[in-house]
């Protein structure tokens, strides 16, 4: 790829704001996020910190906020109600505030207390239906408990609620994950987030010698998935993500849109000021005010890359005049050449209005991308 002429600085309003809590009372062993057990002398330091870390953004009003973890439910109900009354001023009127949860530590005295600071969407971590797969994963609940979690979660009048699913778990044959689809399916959730396994460095499935699952069976699964949802209602989104219609995740789509968003806590990533960082995930250090860990300036150049990236993850992909308000026609142009084989392949599919993949096109998505990096 030549340089983009005639750059432009980037430049965006920033309207989303990620916090990462690492508190869990159980650690999975698939799990590649910084987290750590429970401690709640710990917790307590640690929020105190947090504000002051987000304190420094001096942040006006953003339109999503994201409390992802680790469990953010973790932590008990004293200092989740510090977090939630810290954070509910800095979001807009009507905007989407969501909070991941654990259904073993989900009750009625944390769901009030969410509703009664703004939480307006819970992503409850399901991850199976199945007994067997749930122990293999480590995971401290059961079908029953997602069950009467999701009925709690509506007693407190939360209408938009997301599960999590992982496919291509060692033993999850094709009969199970038909029956955990058909489960999560009946409790009618807005949203469902459904991810392959994929083995990290450092966790106990890989130090055990877990393997993923091979791309054959990969494939086999995905169209399955691909085939219920759809069936029933749910729109593929994003390329692991599904929601009824008006029920896609705003927040989320901040960074498929390669848009810019404060990222605060260990191991949180942002974008902001046209650069993108990773915090530490040293706790010693993120208590001692060592916030970030790794900056990166993103030229106008790298910009573009993520451009395509993260955008082609999405069903919908991009709109032309988005692109070339952002970096031009010519520049457009002479990345089409480049892209030319997967064109007339029909992995990449390109309208008068936008570029997006098709369903072959998202199967071989990592692909597709490294002819961009």
């Amino acid at each position: 790829m030549k340089k983009i002429p005639n750059p432009k600085k980037i430049n965006q309003t920033i309207k989303s704001l990620y916090i990462h809590i690492p508190f869990c009372h159980h650690l999975c062993h698939y799990c590649d996020f910084p987290k750590m057990l429970y401690d709640e002398k710990m917790a307590f330091s640690y929020l105190k910190q947090l504000f002051l870390e987000l304190d420094s953004y001096c942040i006006d009003k953003v339109e999503t906020i994201y409390i992802g973890g680790g469990t953010p439910s973790s932590l008990n109900i004293s200092l989740l109600t510090r977090l939630l009354e810290k954070v509910q001023p800095l979001l807009v009127d009507n905007g989407e505030f969501s909070i991941e949860l654990n259904v073993e530590n989900l009750n009625d005295l944390k769901l009030a207390v969410m509703k009664k600071y703004g939480v307006t969407r819970l992503s409850i971590g399901v991850q199976s239906t199945d007994d067997q797969i749930l122990k293999s994963l480590n995971r401290q609940h059961n079908y029953l408990d997602v069950i009467n979690a999701v009925a709690a979660a509506r007693k407190f009048g939360f209408d938009n609620i997301n599960l999590d699913l992982i496919y291509g778990v060692p033993s999850q044959s094709e009969s199970i994950l038909r029956k955990d689809i058909n489960r999560l399916l009946k409790l009618n959730p807005e949203h469902l987030s459904i991810y392959s396994l994929t083995i990290h460095p450092g966790t106990i499935f890989f130090l055990k010698g877990v393997k993923e699952q091979d791309e054959d069976n990969s494939r086999k699964h995905y169209d399955i998935i691909l085939e219920e949802l759809r069936h029933n209602g749910y729109v593929r989104y994003e390329v692991s993500n599904f929601a009824k219609p008006g029920f896609c995740s705003r927040h989320n789509q901040t960074y498929w849109r390669n848009e810019q968003y404060y990222g605060i806590g260990l191991g949180a990533s942002g974008f902001v000021n046209g650069i993108r960082y990773d915090n530490t995930r040293s706790m010693n250090d993120y208590l001692n005010s060592k916030y970030r860990k790794i900056e990166e300036i993103i030229s106008i150049e790298e910009d573009e890359k993520y451009f395509w990236m993260l955008n082609l993850r999405l069903e919908d992909g991009f709109l032309l005049k988005e692109y070339e308000k952002r970096y031009g026609n010519e520049l457009l142009q002479m990345r089409l050449n480049s892209l030319q084989q997967a064109l007339q392949d029909g992995l990449i599919i390109k309208s008068n209005e936008k570029i997006h993949l098709s369903d072959d096109g998202m199967m071989i998505l990592d692909r597709i991308l490294l002819t961009i990096i």
